[in-house]
């Protein structure tokens, strides 16, 4: 098998349904061997009902059940269950443009990469809120800012997991995606790919952004709220302190005393903010405060078990 695609999916079987139609149609060529797998991550909605109708009329298309709940355990599983030379990730809300496939594997090709991500552009299923601009497209795993090919030499370049592609070497060489990290049921954890990527950057692979691989990724309206960023900074937050920590050995509660100065300075800032500066700029400041509150609730769990990775 040359290529396998893979979308792992969480109770959005309408939305699946529209992203299976985009992959039917994607333009391919014809000695190429490709499969596309679905990845049913413990749905309790008609997702398998929509793939298995999918799958009699298309071959090519495969389902499996995943029961560990997780992005990163349906990836994995995902990786596993494959058998293609190059892996290729979206999500169950994203529409592949036809020349999806056919771009993806020639940028491998032609910059002898091991790994790369793509171009996101948003599908707002209501105008986005004045106050909603472009420096938190990253929050909705939009990634539209520039449409060149580069080099991603950083893991904060990475990309998102709407439009990545690894080759099955990679994994066999940094490990499989960290499954204490990622969205797991309704949390709205992330970091997994950024991880991956630090790894994939460390071992020294090479791994690029491709401009004209392109996806349109549906924003839901709840989505485009205040509520919901504030959940997915507290959350995602919370997550990454429980996997990685904090350096610092005088604590209270398994926070170090430097936050707390910090998280006040934050506070202040915000407030502030509301007062004085624009509306994306007073929000982004109180994204921070939510970022504090999520890390103090992340280091609140693992007080009993943490030790200082950083002495």
């Amino acid at each position: 098998m040359d290529a396998s695609i893979v979308v792992c999916t969480y109770n959005r079987a309408e939305s699946l349904r529209d992203t299976l139609a985009a992959l039917k149609s994607l333009a391919a060529p014809d000695d190429l061997d490709w499969e596309v797998l679905v990845v049913d991550n413990n749905s309790k909605d008609h997702t398998r009902q929509v793939v298995e109708a999918a799958m009699q009329a298309w071959p090519r298309l495969r389902y499996v059940f995943e029961a560990s709940q997780g992005l990163s355990h349906a990836r994995n599983r995902a990786i596993t269950e494959t058998t293609g030379g190059t892996i290729l990730f979206t999500d169950d809300d994203v529409l592949p443009e036809p020349e999806w496939l056919r771009v993806t594997l020639a940028g491998l090709d032609r910059y002898r990469a091991d790994a790369c991500g793509g171009y996101i552009a948003p599908i707002w299923e209501v105008p986005p809120p004045d106050w909603l601009t472009e420096r938190f497209h990253g929050f909705l795993a939009v990634r539209a800012e520039r449409e060149d090919d580069y080099p991603i030499t950083t893991p904060a370049q990475a990309p998102f997991g709407a439009n990545m592609a690894f080759r099955r070497a990679v994994f066999a060489r940094v490990g499989l995606f960290d499954t204490n990290r990622g969205r797991k049921g309704k949390i709205l954890a992330s970091g997994e790919d950024g991880e991956m990527f630090e790894r994939i950057l460390a071992a020294g692979l090479k791994a690029v952004f491709l401009g004209r691989s392109r996806v349109h990724h549906k924003v839901e309206a709840f989505r485009t709220t205040k509520a919901y960023l504030r959940r997915w900074r507290t959350q995602s937050s919370r997550n990454l302190a429980i996997s990685r920590g904090l350096p610092g050995t005088r604590r209270i509660a398994n926070i170090p005393f430097y936050l707390f100065p910090q998280f006040l300075r934050a506070i202040a800032r915000a407030l502030l903010g509301h007062l004085s500066q624009p509306k994306d700029e007073a929000f982004n400041r109180e994204m921070v405060v939510c970022h504090f509150i999520g890390t103090f609730q992340g280091l609140w769990a693992t007080r009993n078990t943490a030790q200082d990775p950083h002495p």
